[in-house]
């Protein structure tokens, strides 16, 4: 139930079930009676036992699903009008037959339609809609969001792609959405989240076995789709044979970001876990950890010989580490092994195309350092990347994506697969609606990550938690999805007032409920 279809694949699914003898019409019937138990349900929560309900319809088939909800909302007893954008002779198909078994006036829309009405069921337009609202469809939607009155969508509300979460022009805000079959991008990225409300996914006849057709390459990102692959300490087990992960700090003032990595990658599951960095770094570190142990390993070469060690098998550059040259030239070295790799920040901003000249201020530090090396670039990281065949994991936020991939249109979804494709690496394009990608094109949306998780040095736990993972030997794709699901239910267990140092000391009960989950 994780898949996630574009509206192209939900076209294709309603065509498949159709050729296999699933009417259209009773399609329809499904999703309209679907649409009406949400709104059953959203007048009982406003207790509201005698709600007004107006129905907007559209000219499509979503207009169809708003005919075949009032009708059963009126068979319940409710006060139900029907308004129509458009001309009712031009409606086809089934929607036009829905329309003709409404036994009550169907009226044009306008703006009046909401006067004295307790919800509104937007069956305007539906997922598919590819260009923005405008005028009369502009101003009664515009009208919806000013009135307040809580909002039953029919498949996205009006005005949103469903397939990028996208608009460029006005679009409903729902109290709840109403979906069918599966969710679609739109449902998970942002804007379009927010829009959403809470959204129900209805299943109307469709069968799951289209899905062997579609071949869905995007997920909703929960715990079914890795949880599989997870890595759990084994009776007989050592700690090497949970892997030993090893985290490379920056200067002596920045070493905090690497700290919290480390500890991200300990609790995650890591058996061993160094930090490393220069003299006078580790000796700050040495001072502030416990279980996780330091050496003085600074610049390639002796990066070099320290991942000699295959044993070491999983590293993590980037928090903390300044940006330029000698970062770059470290996160070659690192590339070179056999480890696995996270490159997080810094390590990212090292190789951004046009940047290598640019001074770039390290935060709070106020001293600048540049990279004057032209051979440092991004094509020169993703020739690295490609080149080897342990995975590489790249973790940057909206900035720092837009510094190494430049300018990349479409949807958050469209950018993150490009990036994955282009660089040969696994993606996490982070934020609250955090995308995974993989360059075979496989993606998943993340949608657990609460509003406090945006605090300084949580993108830091976040990457140790994926070195830790892979430290494990979990599978690249699985355990970045992994550590995103687990980052955000950290955040979402501990509330509002979250700090970073918070994030890896909620992670043993969130483990521990996953644990019991799979024992069941």
């Amino acid at each position: 139930m994780n898949e996630l279809l574009s509206t192209t694949e939900m076209a294709e699914a309603d065509r498949l079930a159709a050729a296999g003898g699933v009417p259209s019409l009773d399609l329809m019937e499904n999703a309209g009676r679907a649409v009406a138990e949400a709104a059953l349900k959203l007048a009982a929560d406003l207790s509201r036992p005698s709600a007004r309900i107006v129905a907007l319809c559209g000219p499509g088939n979503n207009g169809g699903d708003g005919f075949v909800a009032a009708r059963h909302l009126r068979d319940r007893g409710f006060d139900v009008r029907v308004f129509l954008l458009g001309d009712r002779a031009a409606l086809k198909g089934d929607a036009a037959e829905m329309a003709r078994r409404w036994p009550l006036p169907i009226r044009p829309a306008s703006p009046d339609a909401l006067q004295s009405m307790n919800i509104v069921i937007d069956a305007l337009f539906g997922a598919g809609l590819s260009r923005p609202l405008d005028g009369e469809a502009a101003e009664l939607v515009e009208a919806v969001n000013a009135s307040r009155i809580p909002v039953i969508a029919v498949d996205v509300p009006s005005g949103l792609n469903g397939s990028t979460g996208q608009s460029d022009g006005p679009v409903v805000q729902a109290r709840r959405t109403v979906t069918f079959f599966r969710k679609k991008p739109g449902h998970l990225l942002m804007p379009g989240r927010d829009l959403c409300g809470e959204v129900i996914v209805a299943q109307i006849g469709i069968p799951d076995k289209v899905l062997e057709t579609l071949k869905p390459s995007v997920h909703e990102n929960r715990t079914d789709l890795w949880l599989s692959s997870f890595r759990w300490p084994e009776d007989a087990g050592h700690k090497y044979d949970r892997g030993h992960a090893v985290v490379v700090s920056g200067p002596a003032l920045q070493t905090g970001a690497a700290r919290l990595g480390a500890r991200g990658a300990i609790r995650a599951g890591a058996g061993v876990v160094t930090l490393v960095g220069n003299a006078t770094a580790t000796a700050i570190i040495a001072t502030q950890v416990t279980s996780i142990m330091v050496r003085s390993v600074a610049g390639p070469t002796a990066l070099t010989d320290f991942l000699a060690d295959t044993r070491r098998n999983a590293v993590l550059i980037g928090p903390g580490a300044s940006v330029g040259a000698e970062t770059a030239a470290d996160v070659l070295a690192i590339l070179r092994s056999s480890a696995s790799v996270v490159l997080d920040a810094d390590a990212l901003t090292s190789f951004a195309d046009g940047d290598n000249d640019r001074p770039q201020r390290e935060a709070g530090m106020g001293f600048l350092v540049r990279n004057g090396d032209k051979t440092l670039n991004a094509d020169s990281l993703f020739a690295a990347i490609k080149a080897r065949s342990a995975p590489v994991v790249l973790t940057p936020h909206d900035g720092e994506f837009k510094r190494l991939f430049g300018d990349v249109g479409g949807s958050k979804l469209d950018r993150a697969r490009h990036a994955a494709e282009r660089s040969g690496a696994i993606v996490i394009l982070k934020g609250s609606d955090t995308v995974i990608a993989e360059p075979e094109g496989r993606a998943a949306i993340n949608a657990n990550a609460p509003p406090w998780l945006a605090t300084a040095g949580s993108g830091d736990v976040l990457a140790g938690f994926v070195v830790g993972l892979l430290a494990q030997r979990m599978p690249a794709f699985e355990a970045a999805c992994a550590a995103v699901w687990l980052h955000g239910e950290c955040a979402r267990r501990f509330g509002i007032g979250l700090i970073a140092e918070d994030l890896p000391e909620l992670l043993p009960p969130v483990l521990a409920d996953l644990h019991s989950r799979k024992r069941r």
